[in-house]
């Protein structure tokens, strides 16, 4: 109140909401202007037991978005991981996200994704089209039209769109102001990427197929040795969920290979 700030309740009728063939409340979608850049979060702090998480998706028309009174960092990227996690993303990267929300202090606020719609290389999936961004609220795209139509992804670059989607966990101790934002000038894509290589497990005797399988210990023992700097997790259960690629342990030393 004191910073001329409102809210709103929405009430909901179950029985309405229902009929719609949705399990979840669509969204509601509102405009307004303001010179401040910023999310209240505080007041939903009020009642909270313990952390919450945000995401945050902001649309800009010159580049990413990043916290103006908080840290923020993008999220650990780039790097290669054991086979078996393909199969565990998910808790995989719940992980990975809380060790880094833990060694940034509980305050950081993570960036995971910043791209331009404009194009696509690569990209994990296709750019919004033009209409799409129009329904989330790109009004200064309301004279513009992809090549491809109206409800057409543009292509080509200089779109004036960059999307960021922003991270967060947040309570009361470590979040005590609400969120303002400011817009960079930065538009280097960005996306959290985890690379996965699949070994070769064929049964070829050529030089070269014995090179290969010979660097393959050294490879899944960085990757093992990765995974456990990126979430914390136990190098033993590691090695087991990696079953045949875990590392062998190494050569007892050559007296004791003398008396066994």
């Amino acid at each position: 109140i004191r910073q001329n700030m409102k809210f709103f309740v929405a009430r909901v009728n179950i029985k309405e909401q229902r009929k719609t063939g949705f399990q979840e409340l669509r969204p509601i979608q509102i405009a307004f202007e303001s010179p401040k850049f910023m999310l209240p979060i505080r007041l939903g702090m009020a009642n909270a037991d313990g952390p919450q998480d945000l995401i945050v998706y902001a649309m800009t028309r010159s580049g990413r978005v990043e916290s103006s009174n908080y840290q923020t960092v993008k999220v650990p990227s780039d790097v290669e991981v054991p086979e078996f996690v393909q199969q565990e993303f998910g808790h995989f990267y719940k992980s990975l996200f809380a060790k880094s929300w833990r060694e940034h202090d509980h305050r950081a606020i993570a960036t995971e994704y910043v791209w331009n719609m404009g194009f696509c290389d690569p990209c994990a999936a296709n750019p919004l089209t033009a209409d799409e961004l129009r329904e989330l609220g790109v009004f200064w795209l309301a004279n513009q039209a992809g090549p491809a139509g109206p409800a057409g992804p543009f292509r080509g670059g200089g779109v004036p769109v960059t999307l960021t989607r922003l991270h967060l966990r947040y309570d009361a101790q470590h979040f005590p102001e609400d969120l303002v934002f400011q817009q960079t000038g930065d538009q280097q894509n960005f996306q959290g990427r985890y690379i996965i290589r699949h070994p070769w497990r064929g049964t070829s005797s050529c030089t070269a197929a014995s090179a290969y399988r010979e660097q393959l210990p050294v490879r899944h023992r960085q990757e093992a040795e990765t995974l456990a700097s990126l979430t914390g997790w136990d190098m033993a259960r590691i090695h087991k969920r990696m079953g045949d690629d875990a590392p062998k342990p190494a050569d007892p030393t050559w007296w004791k290979k003398l008396w066994r």
